[in-house]
Parts: structure tokens; C-alpha cells; sequence
């Protein structure tokens, strides 16, 4: 019995098989970064893949067999890649602590859907082979999850590699686009199983033509000291203020003296920037800490995070603030963040108390008006609040081009290891991706400046306190993907599978001839 025989009989194994593959394949996702076990596994999820065609596993049961395999796949894969998101149900353990092992089975099992139906949608259209059919459909699956029910595209495969050489690609097809790429060059190499003479050649080609392009592509990226820089130099203060301490009364002022220390620090610079909710205030009541902040600061302005209301609404916002201490400009978080700053049926959900983790109301923040470029000393900046960095559709949603990225962010909310450097690759993902320079600073780290290129320039470690003056990258000419967004990726899918389909079908017609 070869190996395809085994697959294709019954057995219990074949989905604990898959749940293991999708952990090997989450090994390639910061801090491990053992990006070929990511390329193993997509090669290994091939081979599952084609264990559930319907010879002795029967017609009507092979796309049920195939999208279990699927969901199994990604359950492993999430379970592990997401295991940070237990950590801020440990803020309040006393209140949310029961709730933390649930959100990451609801987390992992969800998403994993989005794989299920991917390789059940496969394998009704290719009854035999399909990998091709798999790739464009499983890819068509990493953009939905990006999308669809506001969309959550962490832990996306494209984040499972190192940045040189393939992020290269990252200007051109954007994050999915490098999701696509790695399933294009690894799926089809489980064709090797059953293929015999030159067909085995043709499994190791897009491989081969894939890291080609990448190579040729990477070439084109200047050493980092060659990236030409601008005159202006940005403060990134870095608090380190633990999330179960931030709001303590007798903590918080502690943590606001930090971030005054750090500023009023010698050295001159164009523009300081602290993290999101940095002040432990209201900005309502902002008279009792912004002549502090100003006097900190001297002549440069601070963009700061900070909490505000207006109407009996909440608001997770970031405010400039000018040398005089007055509030120069506003914007308010667009795009928040489910089940954390507010609750999908609230009312609802309050009834069996349960609320937003990091809302400040019951019925959560309300989310902002518009997105919008604000004026900086700096340049003219698209500023993003924590989860807004993960979506690369976002970030180009915009008419004109800004010249710089500001992302603040409270990654205290994610732990001590894998969250918050997960969360750093994905903002390094969305500087390369608009060929923009990003100035990111989170409350417990990693803060950065990251090039247009999506290298980190210089940087706080994580988990301390301190201050960087880094001097600020200048932009890239316009990137192909900020201007086409995902829908290349969207069309290259849809074409993998459309040709796979095809090439099914054409089997399946020689097939009959022959039996007749």
C-alpha cells in the first residue's frame, strides 16, 4: 500500500496528522521564525490534500474529508500562532481569566474555517490532483479572512518568512500576494508523490521560478545605510508600563513621570511621539497635564494616545499636541477591535456580563468619523492606533500620499514574547508594502523606526523603558500595490483556480474515454 493508499483509507490519525502539520507550519511566525518548516508544511498539507480523493473514500464524502482536513490544518496552525491572545484575559484573571482558554478555541476553530471550506471547495472541483485548484483557493480563504466580518488577517502565511528576500515581493502584491507566492512554490511539490519523469521536474518548478523572482526582485533593495534620509528627527518614547499596572492610582502617574523624563532628555528633535493611551487622563480634562507635557517638550510637538469623550462617547484617539500645549489636531481610531474595545450585541453580550476587554464603557468606544492624513512637523502622516496596522487595505485607503506612517500602539495588551513581535513584523509588512518610512512606538515595546523597506532603522527593546532619536527615512516613489491593493492577488487566485478546474476537467473527459 503506497502513501496515497494509506491517506485515502479511514483513520482517526489523518486529522491529528493535519492538526501537527498546521503547528509546523506556525513555527515559521515570530519569535521562531523557522520559516521552512512553513514551506514543509504547505508541501505536507499537499499531500493530505491529495489522501482525500475519492477512490475508497467515496465521491460524496471527499469534499467533506478534504474541508476536515482543512479546518484540522488551521486549527493547529492558529492554536499556535495565536496562543498570545490568552494574555489579556490575564490582566483581570479574577474577571476574564475564565474566559481566555474559550477565546483561543473560538479564535483557532473560526478561522480554521476559512482553510475548511477552502480545501472542501478544492476538492469538489478537482476530484483528482487539484493542488492548483487548492492554491487559488486557499489563497481566495487568507483574503476573505482579511475582510469579511471586519476582517482579522493575522498570523497570515506571508508573515512566516524572513524579510530578505522575500519581502521584496511586499511592494508589488502586497502581504497576500506573499501568502500566494509561498503556496504556489510549496503546494505543488507534493505532485513529487505520484509523479514520474519529467512531471517530477514540473513540481520543482514553481519553486524554482518563485525564488528566482524574488532573488531578482531583492537585488533591487539598497543596504540599509544607503537609504537616504531626511532632515528631521523624531523622539520615540517608550514607558514600559505593564497593562495590570497602567491604571493603577498609585502606578499611573508614575509611568506619566516616565514619559516626561524621556522627553525633556537633551537632544533636539522635530517631533516626539508617545504611545497610544499614554496619558492615564480623559483629554477632557487635559488643563491638569498638558502644561507638564509642553514644558517636557520645549519647542517640538508630542503626538500622544489618549482616551476622550464627547456625547457619552468614548473614544481611542491620538492628538498632537504644539509647544503652547494646546491641541493641535485629533484623530479618533476607525477601526476597532472586536470583543476588545467593543462588543459585537452588546446588549447581548452585557446580559451575561461580558464586555469589552480594553473598553472603557460598557458599550465600548465608538468608533472615528473618517480616516485622514494629519499635518506633522514631520510631514504629512497616516496615523494608525494599534490594530489598524494589521490591515494593508487601510492603510491605502487613501486619495493622497502621505509621507510617513505613525503607528502608536499598547502591546502590554499582548503579552511578554509572541504578540507584540508579531504585531512589530506586521507593521515592518505595511512600511514596505507603501514604500513609507513608519515611526512606531508601543507603551512595553518594540518600538522602531523601520524604513521604506520595511527594516528596522533603530529601535527599544521589548519590555524596557527608554528613548530613541532617530532621524526620519525618506519615502519611496509609489509602490505598485498602493495603488492596486489586493485585487491582483484577488485575479491570480480566481486564475489558479479557473486553470486547475480546467485541467481536472480535461483528466476526468481522458479518463471516461479510456473506461469506455
Amino acid at each position: 500500500m503506497n502513501l496515497l493508499s494509506r491517506l485515502r483509507s479511514p483513520s482517526p490519525v489523518l486529522p491529528l496528522l493535519a492538526v501537527l502539520t498546521g503547528l509546523c507550519m506556525a513555527q515559521g511566525l515570530a519569535p521562531s521564525g523557522l520559516w521552512g518548516a512553513t514551506l514543509v508544511g504547505l508541501g505536507v498539507a499537499g499531500v493530505l490534500f491529495q489522501g482525500s480523493e475519492p477512490e475508497q473514500v467515496g465521491g460524496a464524502q471527499a469534499w467533506r474529508r478534504a474541508a476536515l482536513l482543512g479546518w484540522c490544518l488551521g486549527l493547529g496552525y492558529f492554536a499556535w500562532g495565536l496562543r498570545w491572545i490568552v494574555e489579556p484575559f490575564q490582566v483581570d484573571a479574577d474577571t476574564h481569566g475564565w474566559m481566555a482558554p474559550f477565546a483561543l478555541m473560538f479564535m483557532a476553530g473560526g478561522l480554521a474555517l476559512f482553510w475548511g471550506a477552502a480545501f472542501g471547495f478544492a476538492r469538489a472541483v478537482a476530484r483528482q490532483g487539484g493542488l492548483w485548484v487548492l492554491v487559488g483557493a486557499w489563497s481566495l480563504a487568507e483574503l476573505a479572512r482579511g475582510y469579511v466580518l471586519t476582517g482579522f488577517p493575522w498570523a497570515g502565511l506571508g508573515q512566516a518568512v524572513p524579510l530578505d528576500p522575500f519581502w521584496a515581493v511586499l511592494p508589488w502584491f502586497g502581504a497576500h500576494g506573499l501568502g500566494l507566492a509561498l503556496m504556489a512554490a510549496a503546494v505543488p511539490l507534493a505532485g513529487i508523490v505520484r509523479a514520474r519523469g519529467w512531471r517530477k521536474g514540473a513540481a520543482i518548478a514553481p519553486a524554482l521560478v518563485l525564488g528566482a523572482v524574488s532573488v531578482v526582485l531583492g537585488r533591487g533593495v539598497p543596504a540599509p545605510e544607503q537609504v537616504p534620509l531626511t532632515s528631521e528627527r523624531v523622539r520615540l518614547v517608550q514607558p514600559n508600563a505593564p497593562q495590570d499596572e497602567k491604571w493603577l492610582p498609585e502606578k499611573r502617574w508614575v509611568f506619566f513621570e516616565r514619559l516626561l523624563g524621556f522627553t525633556a532628555a537633551e537632544g533636539a528633535v522635530d517631533l516626539t511621539v508617545w504611545p497610544e493611551t499614554a496619558v492615564p487622563s480623559l483629554l477632557n480634562y487635559s488643563d491638569g497635564f498638558a502644561p507638564h507635557m509642553a514644558q517636557a517638550a520645549g519647542e517640538a510637538p508630542i503626538l500622544y494616545g489618549v482616551q476622550r469623550e464627547e456625547a457619552e462617547r468614548y473614544y481611542n484617539s491620538a492628538v498632537l499636541m504644539g509647544a503652547d500645549g494646546q491641541s493641535l489636531d485629533i484623530y479618533d481610531k476607525v477601526h476597532l477591535v472586536p470583543f476588545g474595545e467593543y462588543m459585537p450585541l452588546s446588549d447581548l453580550a452585557a446580559r451575561f456580563g461580558v464586555f469589552g476587554l480594553a473598553a472603557r464603557a460598557q458599550s465600548g468606544y465608538a468608533p472615528g468619523a473618517e480616516r485622514r492624513l494629519l499635518d506633522l512637523p514631520v510631514g504629512r502622516a497616516l496615523v494608525l492606533i494599534c490594530y489598524e496596522g494589521v490591515f494593508g487595505q487601510d492603510v491605502r485607503a487613501f486619495d493622497d500620499r502621505a509621507d510617513l506612517i505613525v503607528l502608536i500602539t499598547n502591546d502590554a495588551w499582548f503579552g511578554l514574547f509572541a504578540g507584540p513581535q508579531q504585531h512589530l513584523v506586521q507593521a515592518q509588512m505595511r512600511a514596505a508594502e507603501q514604500g513609507l518610512p513608519m515611526v512606531r512606538v508601543a507603551n512595553t515595546g518594540i518600538s522602531a523606526m523601520i524604513d521604506p523597506f520595511g527594516r528596522l532603522r533603530e529601535k527599544l527593546p521589548l519590555n524596557e523603558a527608554g528613548f530613541v532619536d532617530a532621524e526620519l527615512p525618506a519615502p519611496r516613489p509609489v509602490t505598485v500595490y498602493a495603488q492596486t491593493g489586493d485585487w491582483p492577488v484577488f485575479a491570480l487566485s480566481v486564475f489558479c483556480v479557473l486553470c486547475g478546474g480546467l485541467h481536472g476537467l480535461r483528466r476526468r473527459g481522458r479518463h471516461a474515454v479510456t473506461l469506455g
